[in-house]
């Protein structure tokens, strides 16, 4: 048994509660109880006990959209390389590192990202891999260190015709393995989908061979219209834009996550909503990629799902919320937009995405949950309610400000001290990795 208590607890439930002296119990890998922190421990006397010491307890944070291979963009430079559009960047910095990328690499890759979601709090990622300098059994290779550090994850592998016929179906098999792999794994902390780059990357064949190895109720994960050029390729090669493609391919669905979706119109937030297919809102890389916002205020009003996610552009949550809650009031010149639909995206929205891969209540703080939870150091100077702590949380909360991390019951980090993981060791074979592929790239 474990306690984590003395600590203000947002429980996000509906409605959501937040308990002010709260504690919640732990009993394996699920939660028992959630209550008054003092009435906890003096029913479990012998529980093993951690103390937010008046910070903030809440569930652990879930990214949406994940790049894990991106780790070893940090502080890369290539020679010659100076982009002036969104293509340019895709095949100058992306498809250029991960055609350089061998199996070790993306082994590494996964250990560093990982690390850094435990120390930010965020206990579940999908993640969207690509490693075309080594195909095969790369997803195996993110699992084993999901497993070894203990992180629940979904993954894929981005499949796409930019490299050749054989490279396609390499990557369509390493995904249709995986599937298999996934399913057969019980432990509910590794789920599978069919991973797709976009649809100016994709012919007619390749999206009917990725059809053909999709089992029933597994979904797609694939980038959508995150360039204008994916809707101007679409347009120009079927006449119609990316959502009717995907959807006339039968892509679409509850089980599908449409990442990006910047430059959808009406009419393809009507069969995304249609559909019930779930949209992922990356706003960082979005603006450091300059290709602009998706309408997400749109989206929420139609009741179209759509969560939160990093694009591999940070591992911090809590700062991914901040970006979005600002630049949708500067796109829309609303100061009055994004207060709540950001928070709901974040919070709840992921939480129900999880909910359609995962067999396991995630993102919540209630009897037979998961025990998925992040501690923050956190004091409010002004009074914290369940009705304002989304407040708090945005404007008083960042990753670095975690201090405990518990994943399925499991400890991973107290006191800003990671349990059982040598990072020291993690970073110094990711830096001479880094520095191998860096070499390679400007050979």
């Amino acid at each position: 048994m474990l306690i984590v208590g003395n600590g203000r607890l947002i429980t996000r439930g509906t409605p959501n509660r937040l308990i002010e002296n709260g504690a919640v119990l732990i009993d394996g890998r699920k939660i028992a109880q959630v209550g008054d922190s003092a009435a906890l421990r003096e029913k479990c006397k012998d529980a093993e006990y951690i103390d937010a010491r008046g910070g903030v307890i809440m569930p652990g944070l879930i990214n949406a959209h994940n790049h894990i291979y991106s780790a070893f963009a940090r502080g890369l430079f290539i020679k010659g390389y100076a982009p002036k559009s969104f293509p340019e960047i895709l095949d100058g910095l992306w498809w250029t590192l991960d055609r350089n990328l061998l199996i070790e690499d993306t082994y590494m890759s996964a250990m560093a990202t990982y690390v850094d979601c435990i120390k930010n709090g965020c206990t579940t990622v999908f993640d969207h891999h690509a490693s075309y300098g080594q195909i095969a059994g790369s997803l195996f290779k993110i699992a084993e260190a999901a497993s070894e550090l203990g992180v629940r994850t979904s993954l894929c592998y981005e499949v796409s015709d930019r490299d050749g016929e054989a490279k396609m179906r390499e990557a369509v098999a390493e995904n249709a393995e995986f599937i298999k792999y996934a399913a057969a794994d019980k432990t509910d902390m590794i789920k599978a989908m069919m991973g797709m780059h976009a649809s100016f990357t994709l012919s007619q064949s390749t999206i009917e061979l990725c059809r053909e190895n999709t089992p029933a109720g597994i979904g797609f994960h694939i980038h959508v219209a995150e360039g204008i050029e994916d809707e101007n390729d679409c347009l120009l090669k079927y006449k119609k834009r990316v959502i009717d493609r995907l959807h006339s391919h039968d892509i679409l669905g509850k089980q599908t996550i449409a990442g990006h979706c910047i430059h959808v119109d009406e009419a393809e937030m009507e069969i995304i909503k249609d559909t019930d297919t779930m949209v992922v809102h990356n706003p960082e890389s979005n603006m450091g990629n300059a290709v602009g916002i998706p309408p997400c205020m749109e989206m929420m009003r139609r009741c179209i799902l759509i969560g939160l996610g990093t694009d591999g552009y940070t591992n911090d949550m809590f700062e991914s919320e901040k970006v979005a809650g600002i630049i949708h009031k500067h796109v829309l010149k609303d100061p009055g937009a994004a207060w709540s639909e950001v928070p709901q995206m974040l919070f709840y929205n992921n939480a129900k995405m999880c909910a359609r891969s995962f067999e396991s209540k995630i993102g919540i703080l209630e009897p037979g949950a998961a025990a998925d939870i992040a501690v923050s150091d956190y004091i409010p100077h002004t009074p914290m309610t369940a009705g304002n702590c989304d407040s708090h949380v945005l404007f008083g909360i960042s990753g670095r400000s975690i201090t405990a991390t518990i994943i399925n019951g499991e400890v991973k980090m107290k006191n800003r001290e990671l349990i059982g993981i040598d990072e020291e060791r993690i970073h110094a074979l990711c830096r001479e990795r880094a520095q191998k592929i860096w070499s390679r790239i400007n050979e």
